[in-house]
């Protein structure tokens, strides 16, 4: 909106607004703003969540240690949500349409997080959709935002191609082109396509969500991971280093480091009410909506296999669920004294806040060499 009017309206009345047409300058307000938005919002959010009777309920199941948090106020991903959606819609260019399909990745997301929590909040106990409704739903919003990118592809504004570390040259095509000739194989091409992008959007909403479990956990996680794809985002869409770095490079996606530095700026502002003892949950409308936007991007930018470096540790915690469960079918034996992994170690006897400051230690260091891998390649 302000790029709109102080840039492409206004620029040939007052020269010095030829600075907002810069990504670097607008993605270091979008930052400030989506801050900004965060803090001044966040006391009266959590005031009206309290009205509301939105209080979290605490699985009987888990750390003891964890009964006194029932009743905290949750669902306060909405914060987060606003604060990202206000920086973008002032700083972006909207005519940017990698912006929009970022955006429906948040929002498409989020709103199943809104359904599953306000689920929880009506029957007042800590279950909300069923596992196959909310794994239907996340699936049925991922195809939404395939088909989406299949027709940006179709127009030459998206390319299927993903990078691959360490491989400079290795560019595997997800979209088995040859096969479109042949109404018989016609549908099988897009299966690789829809595959991978259900593993890795739907995989990245669950890990955020599943290491939503201690206070601000997933938030200062987040925080390090929007940062990183804020600069994979601006160097995939540089011409000069997406050329030196030997990116599938999409022209456009420099506008995704201003939605990427509201995520991060959001993300900064709501661990202000979210750190350790916690005012606030985001809930699974944030956490959801989070790990939705976060793969959706890395689709957006071609950086889906990165991705796994760059929220390491939610993938870990999300691994640490699927073998406790395999290992739990299969053999009738726990591997973790309890899962996700940041479970266990209370159990061990960790403090929560050591538990959260370790695990954010090992994000930075992950998200740095993920960072790193740009160059070794």
């Amino acid at each position: 909106m302000l790029y709109w009017l102080l840039y492409e309206k206004l620029l040939p009345y007052f020269g010095p607004f030829r600075l907002f047409g810069a990504v670097t300058f607008r993605t270091a307000f979008a930052a400030l703003t989506a801050l900004m938005v965060s803090l001044i919002l966040g006391p009266w959010m959590i005031r009206k969540l309290r009205e509301w009777s939105f209080g979290q309920f605490i699985r009987e199941e888990g750390p003891k240690s964890h009964q006194s948090k029932a009743g905290t106020p949750t669902m306060g991903g909405l914060l987060i949500i606003i604060s990202i959606v206000v920086p973008t819609l002032l700083w972006a260019n909207l005519r940017n349409v990698y912006v929009w399909v970022a955006m429906l990745g948040l929002l498409s997301f989020a709103a199943i997080g809104f359904e599953d929590d306000y689920t929880k909040v009506k029957k007042r106990r800590n279950l909300g959709l069923t596992s196959r409704q909310k794994f239907g739903l996340q699936v049925l919003a991922t195809m939404l935002i395939g088909a989406v990118l299949l027709v940006l592809h179709a127009r030459g504004q998206y390319d299927t191609q993903i990078n691959v570390p360490f491989f400079k040259q290795f560019h595997p095509d997800l979209l088995i082109s040859s096969w479109l000739t042949n109404p018989w194989t016609y549908v099988a091409a897009f299966v690789p396509f829809y595959f991978f992008m259900i593993l890795v959007i739907v995989g990245s909403s669950n890990a955020v969500n599943l290491t939503d479990g201690l206070d601000g956990l997933a938030t200062g996680l987040m925080i390090i991971a929007a940062g990183a794809m804020t600069v994979l985002a601006y160097t995939s869409g540089h011409r000069e280093f997406a050329q030196y770095l030997d990116l599938v490079r999409l022209p456009g996606a420099s506008e995704l480091t201003i939605f990427c530095a509201a995520m991060t700026g959001a993300s900064l502002g709501f661990l202000w009410f979210n750190a350790h003892p916690a005012e606030v949950f985001m809930g699974d409308v944030g956490a959801l909506g989070l790990g939705g936007a976060m793969g959706t991007v890395a689709v957006l930018i071609k950086q889906e296999v990165l991705l796994l470096f760059i929220g390491g540790v939610y993938v870990i915690e999300l691994m640490s669920v699927v073998l406790q469960v395999a290992s739990f079918k299969l053999r009738g034996k726990r591997i973790f004294l309890m899962a996700p992994l940041h479970h266990h170690f209370e159990q061990l006897g960790w403090r929560e806040s050591k538990v959260i400051v370790r695990f954010w230690i090992a994000g930075l260091v992950m998200a740095l060499f993920s960072l790193a891998t740009l160059k070794l390649r």
